[in-house]
């Protein structure tokens, strides 16, 4: 599995490629944003390792360009512990943040986390609806109407998984820790952290007035529940 390390600190680069070649990763370094986003294209990586604060690109940046075209996990490993950092990598496209100074054990976690294989869907897998958006289980695709005809709507791997895994057990309540658990590990069902703030860039992508869910809704003090009445198509 190759991994790009994107990070303006030579001492970070050079001891996360020798932690993680040590485990048996291919590890691709870059030094500034440009380089890492060049890295991204022309060395095909599987998961994006990434600091904010670098020359040329920053780092926010970097996700966005990314983004563009790519459903590669990206793992932001920032120095910046403020909360609206956070949000601001996690609203551009990043799939975790984890803060320096890190233990190597919990960054491996994460990308662990990030990089299990999730298993393929059956031909037959439903579609899910509700309201104006579509989700194909089968395709891996979310699209919502719009104007008419049906305009894709762009998720995040993490994201992708939240919305699945509630749309796989529709009018059910979830629970935080399924939802954790399922997602990032059984080690990390204290981060209920991330799921509010995943929850939260669904709605926005997803709902009609995301402070007023009608479909993602918070089962208080339990879990999450994706409403859908009558939405699950056949196949």
């Amino acid at each position: 599995m190759k991994l790009l390390i994107a990070d303006d600190d030579p001492q970070i680069l050079r001891a996360l490629r020798v932690t993680l070649g040590a485990r048996g990763y291919e590890v691709v370094t870059a030094p500034d944003g440009m380089v890492a986003v060049n890295a991204v294209i022309e060395e095909h990586p599987d998961l994006l390792v990434l600091d904010l604060g670098m020359p040329g690109l920053s780092g926010i940046e970097v996700i966005e360009a990314v983004r563009g075209w790519s459903t590669m996990p990206i793992l932001v490993v920032s120095g910046r512990s403020d909360a609206a950092d956070k949000v601001e990598a996690l609203d551009a496209g990043a799939d975790d943040y984890v803060t320096k100074p890190f233990v190597i054990d919990e960054l491996l976690a994460r990308v662990r986390a990030l990089t299990r294989r999730v298993i393929p869907a059956a031909p037959n897998e439903p579609v899910v609806a509700f309201g104006d958006v579509t989700v194909d289980l089968a395709a891996h695709t979310v699209s919502r109407d719009a104007d008419g005809r049906p305009a894709p709507v762009r998720l995040t791997p993490t994201e992708w998984k939240i919305l699945e895994l509630l749309a796989r057990n529709p009018d059910r309540l979830v629970t935080r820790d399924e939802l954790l658990s399922s997602i990032w590990g059984p080690n990390h069902t204290g981060d209920s952290g991330y799921l509010r703030l995943y929850i939260g860039q669904l709605r926005k992508k997803l709902e009609v007035e995301p402070s007023a869910p009608r479909y993602l809704l918070t089962e208080p003090g339990l879990g999450y529940r994706l409403a859908l009445g009558e939405g699950v198509l056949p196949a």
